[in-house]
């Protein structure tokens, strides 16, 4: 593997070489402004900007990042990555001959959180995906070609209704038939409910999707009951840990994630983590990790659909040409200076959920607070109006409560919302009276 220095100057012997670099200062903002005065929509969004600690309805961070991650972003920049094309087409682990490719930092920083999962460096396959759904995508999708390859009969998907959506899309798109799976009152998945729906399809092998933080209750599907559930069947379990799987590795919680505790069974087959949530990255983006054996049995199944000759490797991925300019900044978020701050961060909302909790049962009862667990950054509550809902950009919902649909609208606590926003959020609660 070659080192982070070699990388960048044989990179830039490369660029120089082919002219791709011109012979000027060099640096992220070192080109002129073309435009004399701000166009009106840089205006606007340099006001949506400056309201950003305010949003609170998604799980989004909003925190710019530290100045270690721009300094990386401007030493990428000075060899030529997000200023002419890199592209990392194929599989990150196996030599590519397209040489503008920056694979070397995308299987660093799998191998970096691999550990962080439960997977061993030496045993783990993954990549960074284009978003959450990409990375649940190239899970289920690896999990209908390994059963369908161990069966000769395609499997059957199970999910509850508080999933998020895309999994209805990407089981529509795999041509999977969705099995709903019921939840408890907390919305995670009823395990006596998933029992006796794999014993009504008992002749199809099953690929389950566990939900590590649902998106509007913010509940975590029980891996371990699912997994006990899946023995002596022919089982694939996935997880979407969008925006839990940031976080938890990095809390007291860190071994709810690990995919093999100790020397004991695996727990899960894949997980998909999304980049710009939790960690805050500033596009979208996704992890993806699964084992080696489980990629080279997809690989199997997966080259004879697709073989590209001319790139001299079947990729084993859904996607062909790759962004090469995410993995090579989010390399970054795979740092020990960056695992410092995550650590911090992931006890800060937390910390501050349970602080919010606390102040709305105490003081707003009337809403009616919900919070799935101390693991959970998610709480919601009776809708508060649209001067509130709008001010924090609160997201809402209807939920059926005593056979009626009721408004709710929820609060994500992410890095960004400190407890100066909160106690404004809480003040503003208190001018809307009467309100649920």
């Amino acid at each position: 593997m070659i080192t982070r220095r070699q990388f960048l100057k044989g990179a830039t012997a490369v660029a120089l070489a082919a002219g791709c670099v011109p012979p000027v200062k060099l640096g992220l903002f070192a080109a002129k402004n073309a435009y004399a005065k701000t166009p009106d929509q840089l205006q606007h969004l340099s006001k949506v900007a400056s309201n950003r600690e305010l949003f609170l309805g998604y799980p989004v961070n909003m925190n710019i990042p530290p100045d270690g991650f721009f300094k990386w972003k401007e030493e990428l920049f000075r060899v030529g990555v997000d200023r002419f094309a890199y592209n990392n087409v194929g599989n990150p682990y196996v030599h590519s001959h397209i040489p503008f490719n920056t694979h070397e930092y995308e299987k660093k920083l799998i191998l970096n959180f691999a550990p962080k999962y439960g997977f061993d460096p030496a045993e783990v396959w993954g990549f960074l995906t284009n978003s959450g759904t990409d990375s649940n995508m190239h899970g289920i999708y690896m999990g209908r070609t390994i059963l369908e390859s161990r069966t000769k009969t395609t499997p059957k998907i199970y999910f509850t209704k508080e999933a998020h959506y895309s999994m209805q899309i990407l089981r529509d798109l795999l041509g999977l038939e969705w099995v709903e799976v019921g939840t408890n009152a907390d919305g995670s998945m009823d395990i006596n409910d998933l029992a006796q729906k794999l014993a009504a399809h008992p002749q199809q092998p099953a690929l389950v999707v566990a939900t590590i933080g649902t998106t509007f209750k913010g509940a975590i599907d029980d891996i371990d009951a699912i997994q006990q559930k899946l023995h002596n069947r022919a089982g694939y379990l996935h997880l979407d840990a969008a925006l839990f799987g940031g976080y938890l590795p990095h809390s007291r919680y860190a071994d709810d994630l690990l995919r093999r505790k100790g020397n004991g069974k695996p727990r899960y087959d894949s997980i998909a983590v999304s980049c710009h949530k939790f960690f805050g990255f500033a596009s979208p983006a996704g992890l993806f990790m699964t084992t080696q054996k489980h990629f080279a049995q997809f690989l199997e199944q997966f080259g004879r659909v697709h073989d590209p000759e001319y790139i001299l490797q079947i990729p084993g991925t859904i996607t062909c040409s790759r962004d090469a300019v995410k993995p090579a900044e989010f390399y970054y978020y795979s740092t020990e200076e960056a695992f410092a701050r995550q650590i911090k961060d992931a006890r800060s909302i937390l910390d501050n959920t349970a602080y919010l909790y606390k102040e709305l049962q105490t003081h707003y009862a009337r809403l009616q607070p919900v919070l799935a667990g101390p693991k959970s950054n998610t709480i919601y509550f009776r809708d508060p109006g649209e001067q509130i809902v709008n001010t924090y950009s609160l997201a809402t919902m209807q939920l059926e409560r005593d056979g009626k649909k009721i408004p709710y609208a929820h609060v994500v606590v992410m890095p960004h919302v400190n407890k100066r926003v909160l106690d404004r959020f809480l003040e503003d609660l208190r001018k809307v009276k009467g309100r649920g």
